[in-house]
């Protein structure tokens, strides 16, 4: 099912997600939730999704696996990554600037600059540790999907916002 992606100025994009427990996370309603976030997420060309923007503030995030081919490093196997509790740190100093844009801030983007190489853990959908290092475009889009987990949008970090009004 796809579901409706949550706006700017919403205000519940801008609060801090709560973490799920294992019980929870097991539950049939948030498996159902992670199932539907998968089609909303494509449904708008997105790359990635958090909960916030279907208006649950869980710490969910998907990201495409587009993302994922993209990192030629990447140890993952090629599919939909659904991310519960995640937590990142950068592995070196190293950041880069590169054109963002939101779902949830329709047709707007801008330059964000964000580590090209972080760690990552995290729970899978059912509750098993995961670990694992993205690089490039991939650690991009998971910073931008915790980024959302944690209540912060990509245009409080962006440079030279413009709209795309095709």
């Amino acid at each position: 099912m796809h579901l409706t992606v949550v706006t700017h100025p919403t205000p519940s994009l801008r609060d801090r997600s709560q973490e799920l427990d294992h019980d929870l996370l097991l539950s049939s309603d948030i498996q159902t939730l992670i199932d539907n976030m998968i089609p909303t997420m494509y449904a708008d060309d997105g790359i990635g999704l958090a909960s916030p923007q279907i208006g649950q503030n869980i710490r969910i995030c998907i990201v495409g696996k587009d993302a994922l081919k993209l990192d030629k490093k990447n140890t993952l196997p090629l599919e939909d990554l659904i991310l519960i509790n995640p937590v990142w740190q950068k592995t070196s100093r190293k950041k880069e600037w590169d054109t963002e844009g939101c779902l949830s801030v329709p047709a707007v983007f801008g330059q964000v600059q964000r580590y090209k190489d972080i760690t990552v853990t995290a729970l899978d959908r059912h509750g098993h540790e995961l670990s694992f290092e993205a690089h490039n475009f991939f650690a991009r889009v998971i910073q931008h999907e915790v980024d959302h987990l944690d209540g912060i949008l990509f245009i409080d970090k962006a440079k030279n916002l413009y709209r795309n009004t095709e």
